[in-house]
């Protein structure tokens, strides 16, 4: 039983270790090797799953050995069973999570034609303040415009002059 306790331990530091020095090994294989291994390591032979199938292989089969009254090898097939299935559901939940991607992170090229007001009167030599709308976020710009534009007036973005500053004309109804 102290055998089986003890690949579970090793099992759970593995599962550590991998999530702390994440692709660590797989670089340290890859480079070593010349890129032989490459790709090695992922899907079913990824730390993770590995850490799942020991941790599984040693708690399950000493679970099975000290509650029931079999032998040790059928406590180890038991184990192992049950390591197999948590190595198939963790290599199942991990390429669900890769395939989880987000959308595009905003970029200041997003900005040209949206629409926005006025908070901070815009001379026609200087800068003001408008509020646009990114990402669903309302935020603040210092906004540029060939013409003085009044505080409240509605505005369209012309161009992007940094990642705070745009260049805005006001809009005519």
């Amino acid at each position: 039983m102290t055998v089986l306790l003890g690949l579970g331990m090793a099992g759970i530091a593995l599962l550590t270790f991998s999530l702390i020095f994440d692709g660590l090994l797989e670089g340290l294989f890859g480079d070593a090797l010349g890129g032989v291994l490459n790709g090695f390591f992922d899907g079913l032979l990824s730390l993770p799953v590995i850490a799942g199938f020991l941790s599984m292989l040693g708690f399950g089969g000493a679970i099975v050995l000290g509650t029931t009254g079999v032998g040790t090898p059928a406590a180890v097939a038991a184990g192992a069973a049950a390591g197999v299935v948590a190595a198939w559901l963790t290599w199942k939940f991990s390429r669900a999570l890769m395939r989880d991607q987000t959308t595009a992170t905003p970029r200041g090229e997003d900005l040209v034609g949206t629409s926005g007001s006025v908070v901070t009167p815009i001379p026609a030599d200087g800068y003001g303040e408008v509020l646009l709308r990114l990402a669903g976020q309302t935020v603040k710009f210092s906004a540029k415009s060939a013409v003085p534009v009044e505080r409240g007036a509605e505005v369209w973005v012309e161009a992007t002059l940094s990642t705070t500053s745009v260049t805005v004309r006001p809009v005519e109804r």
